[in-house]
């Protein structure tokens, strides 16, 4: 066997690829911009085509809340907040949107029957937002709904699930007051709270109790005005 058959074979160089063109940072903010840009312009109008059907579904469930704090009455009306009254039409270059709102319930003869007013104030997790309503006069409660709350599940959020707690409020007197549950006096303005949720219940009490002292000078007037 000859010295070359021996030898070891000869290396063989590996081509190595080539290195990719370097990105300039200016591109790659010009992409991440324009990349951003789009996204926010399908965001907007995503938004735009779906605002008109989450405002119809919210005046919806308004409407079905309204009738159920009133106990059905056969139609309300929307009474808007200006210049320190109730007023039946926003003025005239006003926008009606801007304005707070009461719903006034009416009976088939077209008599009032109460009030329907959403209020809402900070609770123990977030903001609670509800409608109660009351008698023509602002002193006695017809009925109470939570519309929104994140209160503690199982605990705060009975202020929207418990029965028990939501049925006190119709035919309680105004302004109301809470009790510790079974230690209350019978009184007719008496709310039993729930039991481990008192910040949440207080704070239904609260908003309601607020809102009927800013605005039942605002429904004593409106009922003058009006007439019987």
């Amino acid at each position: 066997m000859t010295e070359a058959a021996l030898s070891p074979p000869a290396e063989q160089s590996v081509p190595t690829a080539p290195a990719p063109p370097e990105v300039s940072s200016l591109r790659l903010v010009l992409t991440l911009a324009v990349g951003g840009l789009v996204c926010g312009l399908l965001l907007v109008l995503a938004f735009q085509a779906t605002l008109p059907a989450i405002q119809q579904n919210k005046e919806a469930a308004i409407e079905r809340a309204v009738r159920e704090v009133l106990n059905a009455p056969q139609r309300f009306v929307a009474l808007f907040v200006h210049g320190g009254k109730l007023v039946a039409e926003a003025p005239a270059g006003v926008d009606a949107k801007g304005l707070e709102r009461v719903f006034l319930g009416l009976d088939a003869a077209s008599r009032p029957v109460g009030f329907a007013m959403v209020s809402g104030e900070p609770g123990f997790q977030d903001t609670v937002r509800l409608i109660f309503g009351c008698d023509a006069e602002g002193r006695t409660l017809l009925g109470m709904k939570v519309l929104e709350s994140k209160e503690t599940p199982g605990l705060g959020d009975k202020i929207e699930k418990s029965a028990p707690f939501i049925s006190q409020f119709k035919g309680a007197a105004a302004p109301i007051v809470g009790v510790k549950a079974g230690d209350g006096s019978g009184k007719a303005e008496e709310i039993d709270m729930i039991t481990g949720a008192t910040i949440s219940s207080k704070t239904v009490i609260r908003i309601i109790n607020n809102k009927l002292e800013k605005m039942r000078p605002l429904l004593e007037a409106y009922g003058v005005e009006t007439g019987p």
